[in-house]
């Protein structure tokens, strides 16, 4: 192996290194999930690399087998923890129905290959683990197309693995291939194990934080992660301070979900915590960054803006509020981080919307009490949106689409 090839397999080591450092310091504060699956990512592939770099003391058709046996328990070990990382495991019963699929796939690959000769049992080996890989970037594809925030991180790693892992078998094969392709699959490697380091820490600090929002309940800021209810009514202050000042216009959204008291009854305050907590998040991820939110009560929320683009499009914004909270969510009703992502129960928001154009000129208190008794009062439209029509000079419906302009 030329000097350069040595350097960057030294890279990729160094980072399956560090990878179980960081699993340990996970296991040590209690994080055993992400320690679970950040080592097993980097013993599993350091095993692999090993392995396929000829390292082990044995050639010839002992090592064929050896690395026939190699291929097939990576492929049945890594596809699962993905799925895992995805989400798809939540179902009752699911991880022991995939993790036995899996192991009974790598138990019948191996009883065959024992059949063939080992040459052949290699083959059989590097096609289904490349057939496994292709199955879960498909999966992968899926989910994030279909809006799993860990999906295209997923695609990513999974095309970072399929490389290195034809790299690599090239590199069993031919053991005097030029130093790029020994690059090209030791940065491929390191940049599954950074993907996969980074998503799994990313998905298991997020269950941790759900754990803490869920004990403590919506008084508990971090429930939402925007201002409380006394925060709240200082920025409605400030939106409308010196009423005795220049007009201005001012936009007020009020949001309120109407089935979460009928959640706490039928599953209790946990789960009501954890469906303030996702309805909180989709709000910030729908809402531009001028528009000011804050709570309304413990089923809602409040909007304000001075900006005259998000005035223009208050309707719109409305409507995408409303689209937004009103995706069905699946919801754990377990306050311990080792079963937070379980699936308990489907939960889809009933979702209010009210929509108040008005002044600073108007009183605070009534401009908030007004866009929230719009807001309740929508629960009985279609569109689920209110609006205040100034020539019948009540509360309406908000129509199903935007008008046609005319030219």
């Amino acid at each position: 192996m030329s000097p350069l090839a040595a350097g960057f397999w030294g890279a990729f080591f160094g980072t399956a290194a560090l990878m179980l450092v960081l699993s340990l310091a996970a296991y040590v504060r209690t994080r055993r999930h992400v320690a679970l699956l950040a080592a097993l990512s980097a013993a599993i592939s350091a095993s692999f690399v090993v392995a396929y770099l000829g390292w082990l003391p044995m050639e010839g058709r002992i090592e064929a087998r050896v690395l026939a046996h190699v291929a097939i328990l990576a492929a049945a070990i890594l596809s699962p923890m993905l799925m895992s990382l995805l989400g798809l495991l939540r179902e009752p019963g699911a991880p022991e129905r995939v993790f036995g699929g899996f192991a009974l796939l790598a138990l019948v690959v191996i009883a065959a290959g024992w059949l063939m000769d080992p040459p052949e049992a290699l083959m059989l080996s590097w096609f289904t683990a490349f057939s496994a890989g292709t199955v879960m970037l498909v999966v992968a594809m899926r989910s994030a197309a279909g809006g799993n925030r860990f999906g295209r991180p997923t695609v990513a790693g999974m095309a970072l693995l399929l490389l290195s892992l034809a790299g690599l078998s090239w590199i069993a094969l031919d053991r005097t291939v030029a130093w790029q392709v020994h690059a090209m699959s030791a940065l491929a490697g390191m940049g599954f194990l950074s993907v996969m380091a980074t998503a799994t820490w990313s998905r298991y600090s997020y269950l941790l934080e759900l754990s803490e929002v869920m004990a403590h309940g919506p008084s508990y800021d971090p429930v939402t992660r925007m201002r409380s209810h006394t925060e709240t009514g200082q920025l409605v202050g400030d939106v409308f301070l010196h009423r005795d000042a220049e007009e201005r216009p001012v936009g007020v959204l009020a949001v309120c979900v109407a089935n979460l008291y009928a959640l706490e009854n039928l599953h209790g305050r946990a789960a009501f915590n954890h469906a303030l907590f996702l309805c909180a998040g989709r709000l910030r991820r729908c809402v531009p960054q001028t528009v000011e939110m804050g709570r309304l009560g413990e089923d809602g929320f409040l909007l304000l803006t001075r900006s005259m683009d998000d005035l223009r499009g208050l309707e719109q914004l409305a409507r995408q509020i409303r689209d937004g909270l009103s995706r069905p969510v699946s919801l754990s009703i377990s306050r311990e981080p080792g079963r937070m992502d379980a699936r308990a129960t489907t939960w889809m928001a009933d979702v209010g919307v009210g929509v108040l154009a008005t002044s600073t000129k108007v009183r605070p208190a009534q401009a908030v009490s007004t866009a929230r008794a719009m807001a309740r009062t929508a629960w009985s439209y279609t569109t689920r949106i209110a609006r205040f029509d100034e020539k019948a000079g009540q509360i309406a419906e908000m129509p199903l689409a935007p008008p046609l302009s005319v030219a």
